[in-house]
């Protein structure tokens, strides 16, 4: 397996992390803004699930093999999952914090695609990374909280 494909497999960790944690604040979520939160978290964890379905096929349209199971996804991830309770603002922060560590991993990845020559890999990256920042920007926006300037791309 080459380091592009690693590298792929721990994006691929990470979204199915956010994937989870993203359904868990859908449920779980609570306070004035529940449903705005509600219908939000569902649009972010149906964006997580095409993501994922991206990663993983390109892992295998480029011969690698994407991680499967909760188990090697756990072992993969950069995120951590979902706690408990959390109160819903709480949950916008985390989510927002995942979102930049995401753009930042992707942005690696990325780059890593580019030495190697694979544009149609860097491509699809840039697409979820832009889909990323973006929603962080909303997030951000909505919870009133700052995002750092310098979130790399």
């Amino acid at each position: 397996m080459t380091k592009l494909h690693d590298r792929l497999n721990s994006n691929l960790a990470d979204w199915n992390v956010a994937y989870v944690k993203l359904h868990h604040f859908h449920w779980y979520v609570k306070g004035p803004h529940f449903l705005a939160l509600h219908v939000k978290f569902e649009e972010l964890y149906n964006f997580a699930a095409l993501s994922l379905d991206e990663v993983a096929e390109r892992l295998l349209a480029i011969g690698g093999k994407p991680a499967s199971t909760m188990k090697e996804y756990l072992a993969l991830t950069t995120l951590s999952e979902a706690g408990s309770e959390a109160k819903d603002t709480d949950m916008v922060k985390a989510i927002v914090d995942d979102f930049i560590k995401l753009v930042n991993e992707l942005s690696q990845t990325r780059e890593m695609a580019e030495e190697a020559g694979d544009a149609p890999t860097a491509d699809l990256l840039v697409k979820q990374i832009e889909e990323l920042q973006k929603q962080t920007w909303m997030l951000s926006a909505t919870a009133g909280i700052s995002v750092p300037t310098k979130v790399k791309v």
